[in-house]
């Protein structure tokens, strides 16, 4: 469960974080994660994420909703069979904190801006 989340912070499972991370649908978390385009959350950002099967990943935009999706990732994890969401911080860990109790869900989250 995500405890707390600020501007460059997150506590999940009472470890702060101090980097951008994914966390697994087994609740493995990996931080000091880093995207290939800056801003732009690619599916190769994210494909060891797709290998571990979820059946939803929840998108962490930052604090100000900076980090965007390509255009398509959505369309292209659907047809995959996996609901994709992603938003400001403040909401994606609501969201995750929520679906994670009933469903298999991953997660990535940008710390900053």
């Amino acid at each position: 469960m995500i405890e707390t989340c600020s501007f460059g912070s997150m506590v999940i499972d009472g470890k702060r974080y101090t980097s951008d991370l994914i966390i697994y649908p087994d609740g493995r978390v990996r931080d000091g994660w880093r995207r290939s385009r800056g801003h732009v959350l690619t599916r190769a950002d994210i494909q060891t994420m797709v290998e571990a099967g979820p059946e939803m990943i929840i998108a962490g935009t930052g604090i100000h909703g900076r980090m965007q999706p390509e255009p398509g990732l959505e369309k292209t994890l659907e047809k995959m069979g996996i609901q994709f969401m992603a938003g400001p911080n403040d909401q994606a860990v609501v969201w995750y904190n929520d679906r994670s109790a009933t469903l298999n869900v991953g997660a990535c989250f940008h710390l900053s801006c």
